[in-house]
């Protein structure tokens, strides 16, 4: 086990800390491949303004998380990581050493043997801090390298439910004024809560994770991280710093921390390791504080490709050739969080925007793209999407994208501008293609406007995709085959696969998602069922026998081709499936 012991030589401590070593990280951080050599001249230019370590400027930049710092000090000092999973439960006593200073310091103990103490410290070449806890406990220091947020958390741990039951009038409903708002502020601003909080951001790069919540209860703010469509339990905050944790995320939202009361809904952009991050925030007050969901965006992970979405070849085909329409409506449809508004964008990206007129009306403008005139609405000045749309009409579009039809004045302008000579690309909340058009109907639209102007409706879903390294193959049985309805997709002697788990995919057997689709395209018979007025199960299998794929068979392809397996395809259409 390597470690280092007490440094008593003031000079050798100084050396350790000096600017040589700081530059020595950076440059070992650059040769890695975590920063870049204008991301270390930046943070060498902010440490001068700034002050304290390299290692610290780097995070707090948001260029490089605290662990690749850490581990990169533990390889250039010799000094073992201690990771917080071996942090001991109950922290032990050091006679003769204050908690106060342990805090202060950024020390945790972890064990003590003997006439030695094992420590965990932020900083383990702080020849200072070594003397002094070897002369006030009157024991020689083993000290290990620890993350400083982890320290904090596992120092604050033991004092949590005095800190909660002192705090309890604080963030109660009693103080609302001035005076109350001020010391949010304040919590929100200390360097333990914004380190926090830039943690939890930065685990979103780890973790895969497309959104962050932050839940209020009675025992702390609970943090989950949805990673692949599926909810993940994380960290839990301690009840003091529920409200400052909070407070930090809606000022970096540009939010009104002192109203908690209302829901509010709003924007951060920051970078991380590297990579710009934009975050949609959205709170909503709860019983017992503010609940808090941050929506990932990540402009670098963000393939807007059609061809890399999941669609079969023969509905890229169709998909395509409905793109390449001169005018008409063609619609994306799924519930919240199935892709909808990226296969619109990958839709976008492939039409040629040099040779057309491309205007979407969006709320709010996730990604910005190069050749495209995007518009932002703002229902507080009265920019609502029909009165966007309204005005984007005289600038003489080609093509236009509805973020979303909410509602039937939207609804009505869009038909229109379908009938007027433009191709029209909106999204819809609806669980089938076929429902689109009852839900239009319901907004107010008839029945002869929807023949006239949709073309098509896709209808999606996201799937997890199998991970590649522990998938497991195995032989369906003849009653699986036949029960399922896989028996016309599969080739015999082929196998289909399981989900296993192992370190790459955190042991979910499963990596990444893919898409799953049923395109309805309103051919003649369609439109004379929708002008007789059947509903939607009606039009669905009038599709189908037509040649339509639904959503379940869709999904049943990808299973025998091996990306993803039958519970999965299952737990996104379990209403068709069950059908």
């Amino acid at each position: 086990m390597t470690s280092i012991t007490t440094i008593d030589s003031p000079l050798l401590a100084s050396a350790l800390a000096g600017p040589a070593a700081r530059q020595r990280v950076g440059e070992l951080l650059v040769h890695e491949g975590k920063i870049t050599a204008r991301d270390l001249e930046r943070a060498l230019l902010a440490q001068q303004e700034m002050g304290g370590l390299l290692g610290r400027v780097l995070v707090r930049l948001g260029l490089v998380s605290e662990l690749d710092v850490a581990r990169t000090l533990s390889r250039q000092l010799g000094i073992e990581y201690m990771p917080p999973e071996r942090f001991p439960e109950l922290t032990p006593e050091v006679d003769g050493v204050l908690p106060e200073f342990l805090q202060a310091h950024g020390v945790l103990p972890l064990a003590v043997q003997g006439d030695e103490i094992h420590v965990a410290m932020a900083v383990p070449q702080d020849g200072f801090v070594l003397k002094a806890l070897r002369l006030a406990s009157g024991k020689s220091v083993v000290a290990y390298l620890a993350l400083e947020s982890a320290i904090e958390r596992a120092l604050a741990e033991p004092v949590q439910e005095s800190a909660a039951a002192d705090d309890d009038g604080l963030f109660g409903d009693g103080l609302e004024g001035g005076d109350f708002i001020e010391h949010l502020k304040d919590l929100a601003s200390e360097a333990p809560v914004i380190r926090l909080v830039n943690n939890l951001i930065a685990r979103v790069i780890d973790l895969r994770a497309s959104d962050i919540h932050l839940e209020p209860f009675d025992d702390g703010l609970h943090v989950r991280y949805r990673v692949d469509g599926v909810i993940h339990i994380g960290e839990t905050i301690a009840p003091r710093l529920s409200a400052a944790v909070s407070s930090r995320v809606k000022l970096l939202a540009h939010l009104d921390i002192a109203e908690r009361r209302l829901p509010q809904d709003g924007r951060i952009k920051t970078r991380v390791k590297g990579r710009e991050l934009d975050l949609r925030v959205s709170t909503v007050p709860t019983v017992h504080g503010e609940s808090v969901v941050m929506r990932v965006l990540d402009r670098a992970s963000v393939r807007l490709e059609l061809d890399t979405m999941g669609l079969a070849p023969d509905t890229l085909a169709r998909f395509n050739e409905l793109l390449a329409r001169p005018h008409g409506i063609l619609l994306v449809t799924g519930p919240t969080g199935s892709g909808k508004t990226t296969t619109l964008y990958a839709a976008l990206s492939k039409i040629d925007s040099e040779a057309h007129k491309i205007i979407t009306v969006e709320d709010p403008v996730e990604y910005q793209l190069e050749g495209i005139n995007q518009i932002q609405v703002h229902p507080q000045i009265n920019l609502t999407f029909a009165n966007a749309l309204r005005s984007i009409l005289r600038q003489d579009p080609d093509i236009i994208m509805i973020g979303e039809m909410r509602d039937g004045e939207t609804a009505q302008i869009a038909v229109q501008s379908a009938l007027t000579g433009h191709l029209v690309l909106s999204t819809l909340h609806t669980n089938t293609a076929a429902g689109a058009v009852v839900r239009m109907q319901d907004m107010g639209v008839e029945s002869y406007l929807i023949t006239s102007s949709v073309n098509a409706i896709l209808s999606q879903r996201l799937v997890r995709t199998l991970c590649q390294n522990c998938r497991e193959p195995f032989e369906p049985g003849a009653e699986l085959l036949d029960s399922t309805g896989l028996r016309r997709f599969t080739q015999p002697g082929r196998p289909l696969y399981r989900a296993v788990g192992c370190e790459q995919c955190r042991q979910s057997g499963y990596r990444g998602r893919t898409g799953i689709h049923e395109l309805l395209v309103l051919d003649e018979p369609l439109r004379r069922a929708v002008i007789a007025g059947q509903d939607a199960n009606a039009l669905h299998n009038l599709a189908a026998q037509g040649g339509m794929l639904s959503l379940y068979e869709d999904g049943l392809r990808k299973v025998a081709a091996g990306v993803t397996t039958l519970d999965e395809v299952a737990r996104v259409t379990q209403d068709q499936s069950d059908a």
